[in-house]
């Protein structure tokens, strides 16, 4: 039996959310599956997966063939690179507490590259709101501006209005 790692669509039309699933190749996309190893929601941002690693790393070893974005997915998490690690081990390269030791250190400094990217997701979304504040703010006390402006010339037309009228009738 042909086995794939690919993805099995759910989730409503335009908000499309997936199964991460083991499944013959020969299976319709949304049909039978041998097991489900995670999720991906890519609505989020950044993308958000739930995968089971143990699971996901023991198919990929046993040979099942994941999908291009399945693979990306993989990747990302590290499952090939572990695959890689262990592919060191059997041949003797290292030892097992060597390869969990890189792997943790891979997984840190991937962890850390990706608390950088949203701490500066988050200080762009805030400058720029802080911006559109300043400039509603700036266009706010152009239009106070001018709305004193017509009030002090309606006054001072008010004002000279009424000392025009008492002259008229004094004249006549």
């Amino acid at each position: 039996m042909a086995t794939k790692i690919r993805l099995q669509r759910r989730g409503r039309k335009g908000y499309a959310f997936y199964s991460i699933v083991i499944a013959d190749a020969r299976a319709p996309r949304d049909g039978k599956f041998t097991e489900k190893i995670g999720t991906y929601n890519p609505n989020t941002n950044p993308a958000t997966v739930d995968l089971n690693f143990e699971r996901a790393l023991h198919w990929v070893e046993t040979g099942a063939q994941p999908t291009d974005t399945v693979r990306n997915i993989l990747s990302h998490e590290g499952v090939y690179l572990m695959k890689h690690l262990l592919g060191g081990v059997k041949k003797g390269a290292f030892d097992e507490a060597e390869a969990q030791k890189r792997f943790d250190a891979w997984k840190e400094s991937k962890v850390k590259g990706d608390d950088k990217v949203r701490n500066e997701m988050a200080k762009a979304k805030k400058d720029a709101y802080e911006k559109e504040l300043k400039a509603e703010k700036a266009i706010n006390e152009a239009i106070a501006k001018k709305v004193a402006e017509k009030k002090a010339a309606a006054a001072a037309a008010e004002a000279e209005a009424p000392a025009e009228a008492e002259e008229a009738p004094a004249e006549a």
